[in-house]
């Protein structure tokens, strides 16, 4: 029998907590979410914005949890019989268990933040990693105050390789979370004009990205973009936090590792470059200049970590955009087909700036058409109609044929736009919905993008319902 994640007495010993009823010795997973949890999975009762995890303990006890942490004084109101591990605060738990987990293992640790790319740079490490040990890293976007921590509790103590991403709005929150995390190679991917709602500038916030180096274990590594205008800013908070090894990413040589050459071609790319003096080509499985050059940050910390560079370059060609950052489906419409591009999970204006890139290199078999749907991007303060507004210049030197636009501030944009340019403008996407999927045309490349609150996935699921994807069509 293989070993357990945690064995109850090591669990509550982490978690500071108080067993309570016939809890199972041997404990395989953590979960927060009674929907998705295993059995012998211990159930974490969090208290969150909209839900409190006490209130759905019964529902993880039915699904056969191993043990629920609960606040011990909310035990009277739950199920008598129940597995329970008491504790004062579960959050705080949670926070335990996964400093627990961090220090029982010799993993290497890479933590990954920046304004744009963090989960693109996770994945990419992921599956570099992977080739030359056992590596461990968060799911989807657990960047948070929650999701880092549940991280951490999950990762085996024989882990080899941990990767984590860590994400912020406000300053002051990277500094807790690096420091239960404590990374031997830290990355910033780039600081552009984000979260503007809650930071006077992007100097503050390269500022809140920099905390990442407060954690960061002594004699780690910092790997920084060159290119990024925040650069020399950086450096001197790297510096000034005692970190000694820093290394470079960019586009040309004054960097430690940088491109040599560029091949593009449809959804993939060919690179050539030099990592740390070591030459390197690789494919990466998914379309635009954004990829390759965090490929560099993903390869610069492959050696530094002390894996296998050469396996990791052939991984990259097996990376794929994941749901709602660069997903592409091919789908059926009339006699032909028509490409979607998936980028509706989040949005500002430097990654809105990549996925305009990215389409305009897109491919298009004419009279199809390179369309862009763009949705208002979100936690822009006082700036925010200008930084719509400036989004004409990309959408323009993208070579498009139409722009849809959906949102208060992307009107800006719209008023903007040359008028054989303009698809359709809407205050809201589910008003959008139907002159969209009425407009679609054989060999068009559909890009859909926008911030989460402006309800841009739907649109994306509207046009998978009503357009077949091809694979199954023909498989039928």
């Amino acid at each position: 029998m293989s070993a357990p994640l945690w064995t109850l007495e090591d669990l509550a010993k982490a978690a500071e907590g108080e067993i309570s009823g016939a809890a199972s010795a041997r404990v395989t997973g953590i979960s927060i979410d009674s929907r998705t949890l295993e059995p012998g999975d211990a159930f974490v009762a969090i208290r969150g914005d909209r839900f409190d995890g006490h209130d759905f303990v019964e529902a993880a006890l039915a699904r056969d949890a191993a043990v629920c942490i609960i606040a011990r004084h909310r035990q009277p109101d739950l199920p008598e019989d129940g597995r329970y591990l008491l504790v004062d605060d579960p959050l705080e738990a949670l926070r335990r268990i996964g400093i627990a987990a961090r220090a029982r293992t010799s993993a290497r640790i890479v933590a990954v933040t920046g304004s744009v790319g963090k989960t693109g740079t996770k994945e990419a490490l992921r599956l570099c990693l992977e080739r030359s040990g056992k590596t461990h890293a968060s799911v989807a976007s657990f960047n948070n105050h929650w999701g880092v921590p549940l991280t951490l509790a999950r990762m085996p103590a024989d882990t080899e390789y941990g990767v984590f991403e860590i994400g912020m709005n406000h300053a002051g929150e990277i500094t807790p979370l690096v420091k239960m995390v404590r990374p031997h190679v830290a990355i910033i991917t780039t600081v552009q004009a984000v979260h503007l709602e809650f930071f006077e500038s992007v100097e503050k916030i390269a500022r809140a990205k920099a905390e990442i180096f407060d954690g960061l274990e002594p004699d780690g590594v910092a790997i920084l973009n060159r290119d990024n205008e925040q650069y020399d800013l950086l450096m001197f908070l790297a510096t000034a936090a005692g970190v000694r090894n820093v290394k470079m990413f960019g586009e040309s040589s004054a960097a430690n590792s940088f491109v040599e050459k560029v091949t593009r071609q449809p959804g993939n790319s060919s690179v050539q470059a030099s990592i740390l003096g070591q030459e390197i080509t690789y494919k990466i499985g998914a379309a635009g200049q954004h990829h390759v050059r965090n490929s560099l940050a993903v390869l610069t910390a492959v050696v530094e970590l002390g894996a296998d560079l050469a396996l990791a370059g052939l991984a990259l060609a097996d990376m794929h955009p994941p749901k709602g950052r660069g997903e592409v489906s091919r789908l059926r419409v009339q006699s032909g087909t028509f490409s979607l591009i998936d980028e509706s999970y989040n949005a500002n204006p430097a990654s809105m700036r990549a996925a305009l890139a990215v389409l305009g290199e897109t491919p298009v078999t004419r009279p199809g058409r390179r369309v862009a749907v763009l949705g208002d991007m979100r936690e822009l303060g006082i700036e925010s109609d200008d930084l719509h507004g400036g989004l004409l210049e990309p959408t323009e030197a993208a070579g498009l044929d139409a722009v849809y636009c959906v949102g208060q501030h992307m009107h800006r944009l719209w008023e903007r736009l040359p008028g054989h340019l303009r698809g359709a403008y809407a205050e809201s996407s589910d008003k959008l919905k139907d002159r969209l999927l009425e407009d679609v045309r054989p060999g068009d490349v559909i890009m859909i993008k926008g911030s989460l609150g402006t309800r841009m996935g739907p649109l994306v699921e509207a046009l998978k319902k009503e357009y077949p994807p091809v694979d199954e069509t023909e498989a039928a």
